[in-house]
């Protein structure tokens, strides 16, 4: 058909990723808190990652890549919608019980792929909230609307974090092995009884908060919430990496005749950072560096069981991490005493939270064998184009109002071209606009530092400018030296929110 050999050459899609019977499986491993220098193939020395690793060596590591945020629900979102999260109310970093924040009448990136003819999969941490909000989700009943109501046909997931509540897997619309005769409540505004907490009761712990999460004890852990009932349905943190892949796998099993998509979200780095038996002390770091280790062998499995149903040649696997890395993220768990010259950042000032390069500058690593040519890319790109790269890549394109920030960077990500996108906006305490090397910041009136992580967050009241390629540190703030880039970049930055929308 002319038309759509037309229609490719016009998106971008190359002729050898268009031919017949080269639609993928995509598999998406999103890691929680894993920075840019957490992983080996990243520069990493002390802890050992030998299957992202190896994985990067048959693939595409990518040196200027972006998680949309650098904090957890804001990239989630972005990542799935194709939208700037800072484009929408509600969007922060969410509590438990929160509603969700996507309009299920939206395009989703799961929806794009459901509409190509892909099976789609949710697994892990999602943190975009469940059904309709605090006092209103029955979470003894059906919990809608969720991971399913935006493009997962299947869904099994922790409904925001490890130290929050509540602490249970769900499955579909229901939290998994609920009692009926032992209600599961939820509350983020007051304790619902007179149940121990981690502030009242610390000697009840085996692991106490730094700062924070000292509401509700669960297995020994105190979290940021309060949650009564459902005992049978609660987790295990240690045995959670484990469940999670279990669950992944099982999907791929099902899902080998394809093609299929399937959305891994680990939590194995986050807090409360419980490693399983078999990796405790492992890595020599502490929990955190423990944890890294389990995430590498998450992966490992998942690659492990495409290489066994045979699909592994047409799979293009994508990695990458929802915001750069933190140390002390709220547990006293020996992660700052045991960093030791770990330099989870790598190169890059800041981390989760920050304004500065660290918050957002994430790992990101593509293989597709025979397809993507092993080696690195400097193609600057965000996972925001996720949405219409993959539309690129299944013969769709966006329209109206459909991804309104998402850019198809599909030959980058298959390595087909060197460029990316031209800018890109990178979001914290305030925002920030990527154009080449140079990285302007908006002025910020917020604190220099996060006290509780240890942050150096980037806020500066007058703005600042950097020039990435002779100062990654981010050390000289050249506003004064360059102030018609200043201005210029500043202006980009207006003219893009005040826009609605930054896809051409």
């Amino acid at each position: 058909m002319p038309w759509l050999v037309l229609f490719f050459l016009g998106t971008g899609f190359s002729a050898r990723a268009a031919s017949a019977g080269s639609r993928p499986n995509v598999v998406l491993i999103y890691a929680d808190d894993i920075g840019y220098g957490d992983l080996g193939c990243y520069g990493a020395h002390r802890v050992s990652t030998p299957n992202v690793d190896g994985l990067a060596r048959e693939g595409l590591r990518f040196l200027d890549a972006h998680s949309p945020a650098a904090t957890c629900t804001p990239s989630r979102y972005a990542l799935l919608t194709g939208e700037y999260a800072w484009r929408r109310k509600g969007t922060g970093v969410l509590p438990g019980d929160a509603a969700l924040v996507m309009d299920p009448a939206r395009l989703t990136l799961p929806a794009l792929l459901r509409r190509a003819g892909y099976r789609t999969a949710m697994v892990g941490k999602w943190h975009l909230g469940m059904g309709p909000g605090p006092g209103r989700t029955d979470w003894n009943g059906e919990i809608r609307p969720g991971p399913m109501e935006v493009g997962f046909d299947e869904s099994f997931v922790i409904p925001a974090t490890g130290d929050r509540v509540p602490c249970v897997y769900v499955e579909g619309h229901r939290v998994l092995k609920l009692d009926p005769a032992d209600a599961l409540r939820v509350s983020f505004a007051a304790p619902l009884d007179d149940s121990p907490t981690g502030r009242s009761h610390p000697e009840l712990l085996t692991m106490r908060p730094s700062h924070g999460h000292d509401m509700s004890i669960i297995a020994g852990i105190s979290r940021i919430g309060y949650m009564t009932g459902g005992k049978t349905a609660r987790w295990s943190d240690a045995d959670m990496s484990d469940v999670l892949v279990e669950r992944a796998r099982q999907f791929l099993k099902r899902s080998r005749s394809g093609p299929f998509f399937l959305s891994f979200n680990t939590h194995d780095v986050h807090v409360p950072r419980v490693p399983h038996a078999r990796f405790a002390g492992r890595s020599g770091m502490g929990p955190r560096g423990d944890c890294l280790v389990q995430f590498d062998d998450a992966v490992g499995a998942l690659l492990a069981e495409l290489d066994a149903s045979g699909v592994r040649s047409n799979t293009l696997v994508i990695l990458s991490s929802d915001n750069g890395p933190v140390v002390d993220d709220g547990y006293r768990d020996d992660a700052v005493e045991k960093l030791g010259d770990h330099r989870p950042a790598g190169p890059w000032r800041g981390g989760k939270y920050s304004n500065f390069e660290g918050g957002t500058r994430v790992p990101f690593i593509v293989s597709w064998p025979g397809r993507v040519t092993p080696g690195e890319s400097s193609a600057l790109l965000s996972q925001v184009d996720l949405l219409a790269s993959m539309a690129s890549l299944t013969g769709q394109a966006l329209v109206g109002e459909e991804g309104p920030d998402s850019q198809n960077v599909l030959p980058a990500l298959l390595g087909e071209s060197r460029t990316g996108r031209e800018s890109l906006v990178e979001q914290a305490g305030v925002l920030s606009l990527r154009r080449g090397p140079w990285k302007y910041i908006e002025p910020g009136q917020g604190a220099k530092y996060n006290l509780p992580t240890r942050t150096e967050l980037g806020n500066d009241p007058e703005g600042q400018l950097y020039r990435l390629d002779t100062d990654p540190g981010e050390t000289r703030n050249l506003r004064t030296e360059e102030p018609e880039r200043f201005r210029d970049l500043a202006a980009e930055l207006a003219r893009i929110r005040t826009a609605g929308r930054s896809r051409p």
